[in-house]
């Protein structure tokens, strides 16, 4: 029993000649092609042929017996078929005519695939742009692609809107390939049989391995955002975790914690942290927390004293990007604000520190290493407790030895 042995077939279906070369290379091995499927031809290991191969143009799928004969008269033996391509072998010995003597009929074989891969080619290059306009929306809309790639979730859209428009070119170039194809036959130039193709195809071999590899890993990448992040209540007793908690600024015993206003999941979204994963930022951490104070009132009369307090941490995997993370993460924070009330203050423990002030609000932005952190405090509390709390929480992430914050940098 003749053994079967899959090879890895080139990618470019529409590429007659360079197919016809491969066949014959192949069989001139002793590999004689028995079926092509979508990555894979199926050869049939055998004694070494000198072998004629050729492609014929059939826009019906499946070839007729009658069809199968008439080509056997002429001395073709039909082989098998892969979508309109339908392939037939020869023996050298036998010297068979070939298929087309004249090359301008045979121009008239392409005339329908010339107008299918036209059309599709049309309806991608549309589709195309449409996918281009939202993968620009996702990262420059909000003016902020070193937060949305630190987030993570726009990466698997973004590989997958290249790899479309990979297909997309593809497309675009099948449908060319075959106009151009067309027009020489016209013009009375043949097939060349004995194409080229060991170049090309080690080429769109290596692509097509780096695409599927680049996109099975960015499958990957829902999966480990549902296993490693989770959203929790969080706990009024104090946990080991990159946050800056409200106690620790407002230092006043009669804190307590307000009815949760919206509970979902078990979980009081008014308090509540959450942990995350992406592979720019393996550690991520947002947390908010609402506090009230009984007895004590906002000035303005407004009701009772309720401080609350929002944190974001990320570790990095490359530090360089924590500048302009801090700069993306003002623009999300803004709003109205202008850029001239976030306020640049030097720190010996920080490689970059934004501050903002306005009334309640109180906010810093904050960077050393591979570690950022923003904490957004609205209270009445001094701005200067919020910096010292985000410097023991990035001190303590084992970043070197806390410096004693001098007395002229906390007047700024």
């Amino acid at each position: 029993m003749n053994k079967t042995v899959l090879k890895l077939r080139p990618s470019d279906y529409w590429r007659i000649g360079e197919h016809e070369s491969w066949f014959q290379d192949m069989a001139a091995k002793g590999f004689h092609l028995k079926k092509m499927g979508i990555y894979f031809a199926h050869f049939v290991k055998g004694e070494p042929k000198k072998m004629r191969y050729r492609i014929d143009v059939l826009m019906k799928k499946k070839i007729s017996p009658e069809q199968i004969e008439m080509y056997a008269e002429s001395g073709w033996d039909y082989v098998t078929g892969y979508q309109f391509f339908k392939v037939f072998s020869s023996s050298e010995e036998l010297d068979a005519q070939e298929l087309y003597t004249d090359p301008a009929e045979q121009s008239h074989t392409l005339k329908e695939l010339d107008k299918k891969l036209a059309m599709n080619a049309s309806v991608i290059a549309v589709s195309m742009l449409l996918m281009i306009g939202m993968f620009t929306s996702i990262w420059f809309l909000d003016g902020t692609p070193t937060l949305v790639l630190v987030e993570g979730q726009a990466i698997q859209q973004t590989i997958l809107t290249f790899f479309i428009g990979y297909l997309a070119y593809k497309s675009l170039q099948a449908a060319i390939f075959i106009r151009t194809l067309r027009k020489n036959l016209i013009k009375g130039k043949p097939i060349d049989h004995h194409a080229p193709w060991e170049k090309l195809f080690r080429r769109n071999s290596t692509i097509a391995f780096l695409f599927t590899l680049v996109v099975g890993l960015s499958i990957i990448l829902p999966v480990l955002h549902l296993v490693k992040g989770d959203t929790k209540t969080l706990p009024e007793v104090s946990l080991d975790l990159p946050i800056v908690r409200l106690a620790d600024i407002e230092q006043n015993p009669a804190l307590v914690r307000g009815e949760p206003a919206y509970m979902s999941d078990n979980v009081d979204w008014a308090n509540r942290y959450t942990y995350d994963w992406s592979p720019f930022a393996p550690v991520q951490y947002k947390s908010d927390e609402n506090g009230v104070v009984p007895g004590e009132s906002w000035k303005d009369g407004s009701g009772e004293y309720s401080p609350s307090i929002e944190t974001r941490f990320y570790q990095l995997r490359i530090p360089a990007m924590a500048d302009n993370l801090i700069f993306d993460l003002i623009k999300w924070y803004r709003y109205e604000d202008p850029f001239e009330d976030y306020v640049k203050t030097k720190h010996p423990n920080f490689d970059l520190l934004i501050i903002h002030e306005e009334e309640e609000l109180k906010e810093v932005f904050a960077s050393r290493g591979k570690y950022v952190m923003h904490v957004r405090y609205y209270g009445y509390v001094d701005i200067n407790s919020v910096i010292e709390n985000v410097e023991k929480k990035i001190m303590g992430r084992g970043v070197g030895n806390c410096v004693p914050l001098d007395k002229t940098i906390r007047k700024r």
